[in-house]
């Protein structure tokens, strides 16, 4: 069963909707049992990096996710969900799950933020996450913040630009999958990389 978790603030009908769409059965949970129970895991992500940091601390789950990640359960981030796989953000002084180094950073402050709207990914060799896409896929993005391409390096799927900066779109290594876009919002496209994750097998 996939567990969608909920800490809060996350966009979780739109990824219900999603779900249901592709007649995926899930559940959505907010404590550790729903987690050690789940064969698949989905973080949405809506808000601020430090608010769900310490909304997963709060309900005590941080280690719990990153024990049944370490077990090989598939896990897919989106957005914040993304963000959170890391150190650190410039957006808050809590700390990430550290699943991968690196720092979230802001768009400079000339851009114009949010980066709202579709754009193009610029994939990187074979991903499952992002089989049969196509060339030049478009997909939504809403995000101030992302992860600088060099801090994603061997694991980024798919790259983006967005105000002269190049950054991790996607990152996919073994279990953990991670998207900065919303594949629920992204139409049928983003139907097709939810059902990609769906299919993939536990390591």
């Amino acid at each position: 069963m996939t567990a969608v978790f909920d800490y809060g603030a996350g966009n979780l009908r739109s990824v219900a909707n999603t779900l249901e769409s592709v007649a995926a059965p899930f559940r959505i949970v907010s404590d550790g049992a729903g987690l050690e129970s789940a064969t698949r895991i989905i973080l949405p992500g809506v808000g601020h990096y430090g608010q769900l940091l310490r909304s997963l601390d709060r309900l005590r789950v941080r280690e719990i996710l990153c024990e049944r990640i370490a077990a090989g359960v598939p896990f897919l981030g989106i957005c914040l969900g993304l963000q959170a796989l890391f150190e650190s953000s410039e957006e808050s002084a809590e700390q990430g799950l550290g699943i991968y180094p690196g720092r979230v950073v802001r768009f400079p402050s000339d851009a114009r933020v949010p980066h709202m709207g579709w754009n193009c990914l610029e994939t990187l060799g074979e991903s499952r996450l992002l089989r049969a896409v196509g060339a030049e896929p478009y997909v939504y993005f809403a995000n101030s913040y992302f992860v600088p391409a060099p801090d994603a390096i061997g694991n980024a799927a798919a790259l983006c630009s967005y105000a002269g900066q190049s950054f991790c779109a996607a990152l996919e290594c073994g279990n953990v999958f991670g998207v900065q876009f919303h594949p629920e919002k992204s139409g049928p496209l983003g139907q097709r990389i939810v059902r990609n994750f769906l299919a993939v097998e536990p390591c």
